[in-house]
């Protein structure tokens, strides 16, 4: 893959007038530099008109597991009671190599819940 997820997902989020960030991290670890999602879970965060997206960002083969993560994290409640929505959006090119990138997107609605 030449271009990232995380970059795929800031440009169609800000596309939509979201103001997003990445909130994934580089830390210090005996094997070296290690990324962590903020919570375990999230790449992204985007705000507009009063919603919170949480979102983890991957290829579509990869969705499934992904939506598993966040359904099964211990802060996965805490950020619904929040008032979070919890996506993962999941990139691919139909049409194959040098394509146009589309988006498949998962709601992660409560604990266990995952709609398409």
């Amino acid at each position: 893959m030449s271009i990232s997820t995380v970059k795929l997902s800031l440009d169609h989020l800000r596309s939509l007038g979201f103001v997003v960030d990445v909130c994934e991290r580089w830390v210090p670890s005996p094997q070296g530099q290690v990324r962590r999602d903020l919570f375990g879970v999230l790449d992204l965060v985007a705000l507009r008109d009063g919603v919170t997206l949480g979102i983890q960002t991957t290829t579509r083969g990869e969705m499934g597991k992904r939506a598993r993560k966040i359904a099964a994290s211990e802060t996965t409640p805490a950020l619904h009671a929040a008032g979070w929505r919890l996506v993962v959006h999941g990139w691919y090119q139909p049409r194959g190599p040098r394509t146009r990138w589309e988006l498949e997107e998962l709601e992660v609605l409560r604990p266990g819940v995952v709609v398409a």
